[in-house]
């Protein structure tokens, strides 16, 4: 299977149905933006904090910012609003018009680029102060480039703040997690694509949902330590109450993880 081009086509799907991921913020937010008041997630339910942002008074004004992988219209334009130079890179041309029909109506200067998150070559070393990365890294199978490729396109100082998955979430049964018991299943590392039976994997395919990769902690969190950014904090979040998908697991343990990483002025990588 094609992965990268199912997943682009399952997330341009996810924007037809409205899956609340895809749902772009409302003009009173953008509004509310301008004037410096705003907060974005990262992570399913806790807004970011917002000391980890470059913004003073609720303004990031002429502050570059990549937002990798971010499509679907619900923090570029909040940014742009704030007076942020905004780059959203994502592989869904849906997502990516959320983007741009949500900030063509506020009156709202973006850029706008369809590509794969492990490759940002397009982009001059250095290219940008900030980089915000959401849970997305979860629909690649290999993620040291997404974070080697991040750290050559940020300016030395710059920061990236990124949201990812507890690996744990994909080693439970899914169907046992749903009827509130939570038992392990799957090892870790995981896949959608190696990890199951066909007739498994049909649970999403058949709905045309995106396939899922399981990274390791290590992966996620070392990962970004070998690509020479230094960490600087952490949270960890939870499904909100309101979703639907929160099973089981999600009583006993957080399964999303937040990470503030800085670029250092000398790099010194650790390999």
């Amino acid at each position: 299977m094609d992965y990268v081009e199912y997943n682009r086509k399952a997330w341009n799907h996810q924007v037809a149905i409205r899956n609340r991921w895809t749902i772009p913020v409302t003009p009173q937010q953008i509004e509310e933006a301008r004037g410096g008041i705003w907060s974005v997630l990262l992570t399913p339910a806790k807004p970011v904090p917002m000391g980890w942002f470059p913004a003073k008074g609720g303004r990031m004004d002429g502050v570059k910012i990549l937002n990798l992988a971010s499509g679907g219209g619900q923090q570029t334009p909040i940014f742009a609003a704030a007076g942020a130079l905004v780059t959203v890179h994502d592989f869904s041309e849906s997502q990516l018009e959320q983007d741009r029909s949500t900030a063509d109506s506020a009156g709202l200067d973006i850029r706008t680029e369809c590509g794969d998150m492990r490759d940002l070559s397009r982009y001059p070393e250095g290219s940008f102060d900030f980089i915000f990365h959401p849970c997305s890294n979860t629909f690649v199978p290999e993620i040291q480039p997404v974070w080697d490729e991040a750290f050559r396109v940020l300016r030395p100082g710059g920061e990236m703040i990124a949201g990812f998955v507890n690996p744990i979430l994909y080693s439970v049964d899914p169907d046992l997690d749903a009827k509130g018991i939570a038992q392990l299943k799957y090892a870790i590392p995981y896949s959608d694509l190696t990890s199951l039976t066909e007739e498994d994997r049909r649970r999403y395919t058949d709905k045309n949902e995106p396939l899922c990769f399981g990274h390791s902690l290590e992966q996620q969190i070392a990962g970004q330590l070998r690509a020479g950014f230094h960490l600087i904090d952490l949270y960890e979040d939870r499904w909100g109450d309101d979703f639907e998908a929160s099973g089981a697991l999600n009583a006993l343990i957080p399964c999303f993880m937040a990470t503030r990483a800085i670029k250092p002025i000398s790099s010194q990588v650790c390999r």
